[in-house]
């Protein structure tokens, strides 16, 4: 069990501190980083892709080395990484190899998550195709595993795992603001103002997922707990990422955002209600708590007036809709899968184990 950390200021006094540069798993991210700090040249990053896709596992979502570049290479875009100068975030080199790690990550989805092209494409039949998708989901039920048997160390863990994407909320999606529209943007700004507070900034989402850190004791540093937590946790924000940094993807990253909304509400209480039930306070439930309202409405929002309006406007985008939200899922079960056995063979979920 962790010790209480004292509390820092408030997130809106706060500088906005870059990443703390992780720990390689393997060639390509140990290149990778080399070249970041002026160890070694750009050019070895291209014999380094090379290798590391000549070599592959299972899937390039559960590959340590992979999933570690992508995370130091888009976190160039987000807050940047410690140490590393921002002029990196477009340098050639770099961009080709996230190219070519990104065409391997999307053709691995694109096997493996697959879904029909809505034929119906008014904004109606675009939100019940998702609605349907979301209800029928069997995926492993995280959420019901935490209301009624996690422990004190479970909840602990699942805030490192979720913190690597929490202590961003929103921002993945922010990318498709400006790839938007009419209706379908004004719909994405609603829904994101909220993700940020809604004018204020101690009440942004990754504020609150902040404070239940401290509550339960954990480091809310941005990226703290990126060396404890394994590839299929990387993944998910790393394919946020790739969606939304690409207009082409931009059908996808909408889909996903719908998912990710139609699946909130229900899971976000029983999350709330697992914290409760091992004594948790306000100050962690309190993140939990309001996406339970929030995420009733943001998902209607998301689902007729982002997505469906969306397809309305661009129906060649339908398919890439429903298959971003179908990747939200079928991500989301993985990890759930990979967490809950670890959990089930009484071992811990992370890499590298909490103090």
């Amino acid at each position: 069990m962790t010790t209480q950390l004292p509390s820092p200021a408030p997130v809106a006094t706060r500088p906005q501190a870059p990443m703390p540069l992780p720990a390689p798993r393997g060639p390509l991210s140990d290149a990778l980083l080399r070249v970041l700090t002026h160890a070694a040249d750009p050019a070895v990053l291209h014999p380094a892709v090379a290798g590391a896709l000549a070599s592959p596992g299972a899937s390039w979502c559960e590959h340590d080395d992979v999933q570690v570049a992508l995370t130091c290479m888009y976190e160039l875009h987000y807050r940047g990484l410690d140490g590393v100068d921002d002029d990196w975030e477009w340098q050639p080199d770099v961009l080709a190899a996230r190219a070519a790690l990104e065409r391997a990550v999307e053709e691995e989805l694109r096997t493996r998550v697959t879904v029909p092209v809505p034929v119906d494409t008014s904004a109606a039949a675009v939100a019940a195709t998702l609605f349907e998708l979301t209800s029928s989901d069997d995926g492993p039920s995280m959420s019901r595993w935490i209301a009624r048997r996690a422990q004190r160390e479970h909840l602990e863990e699942l805030l490192v795992h979720r913190s690597v994407y929490q202590l961003k909320e929103a921002d993945p999606h922010t990318w498709a603001v400006p790839r938007l529209g009419g209706a379908p943007k004004v719909a994405l700004m609603e829904i994101q103002s909220d993700e940020y507070g809604a004018g204020d900034p101690e009440r942004q989402h990754a504020a609150l997922f902040a404070r239940a850190m401290r509550g339960l004791g954990l480091d809310d540093t941005y990226g703290r707990y990126v060396d404890q937590v394994p590839a299929i946790t990387l993944a998910h924000p790393n394919v946020m990422s790739m969606l939304g940094l690409h207009r082409r993807l931009r059908g996808a990253i909408v889909g996903h955002l719908a998912a990710f909304e139609m699946t909130s509400s229900i899971p976000n209480r029983l999350y709330g209600n697992g914290m409760r039930r091992v004594g948790l306070g306000q100050d962690v439930t309190e993140y939990f708590d309001e996406h339970v309202e929030a995420d009733a409405v943001h998902e209607q929002i998301a689902g007729r007036d982002l997505a469906g309006r969306l397809v309305e406007q661009e129906p060649t985008l339908g398919g890439d809709v429903v298959w971003g939200a179908a990747v939200c899922l079928a991500l989301d079960g993985w990890w759930a899968r990979h967490v809950l056995d670890r959990w089930a063979a009484g071992e811990s979920s992370l890499r590298v184990g909490l103090p």
